[in-house]
């Protein structure tokens, strides 16, 4: 709030390049915030992936969380008015990495009752298959609204 008062302020003062300084400002701490949340919903996306595949089973708990954590990363990822994404396949692929070893040691708190280090549980997956699977839903699920939207275009 304190930006919009001295945007304003800068505004009514006629001091417009300090204006759209801020502004950029602005737009900047949005996109990090959006960066943020994605990559928490990547965070707890990996976890379940991971359980998933150490245990090679799956509880509808599991499950759920993989299907919200997708659907919150496809709204938060969706630029509403301009269009497209704000982050880009390359960018989420390396959210994806920088997310999986910290994503591990929290799995190994989980899988097996807490019965194996983060280290332990590593040896159980196969870190580039859960890694590119993480990658191949999200993408998958960015493009779930257009393929919705082309279904209903055939209906009339």
């Amino acid at each position: 709030m304190e930006e919009l008062f001295e945007l304003r302020t800068y505004i009514e003062g006629g001091r417009y390049a300090d204006a759209l300084v801020l502004l950029g400002e602005m737009e900047e701490m949005s996109r990090e915030d959006k960066i943020n949340k994605i990559e928490s919903f990547v965070d707890v996306l990996l976890i379940h992936l991971i359980k998933r595949h150490a245990e090679k089973r799956a509880t509808r708990s599991w499950e759920a969380s993989i299907h919200n954590s997708l659907r919150q990363i496809e709204k938060t990822n969706k630029r509403r008015k301009a269009g497209g994404h704000y982050l880009t396949e390359s960018e989420l692929r390396e959210s994806v990495e920088e997310s999986y070893h910290p994503s591990l040691k929290y799995a190994s708190l989980e899988a097996f009752g807490g019965a194996f280090d983060e280290a332990g549980l590593a040896r159980k997956v196969d870190e580039s298959q859960i890694k590119k699977e993480a990658l191949e839903l999200i993408l998958k699920a960015q493009q779930a609204p257009k393929r919705r939207t082309k279904d209903m275009k055939k209906l009339h």
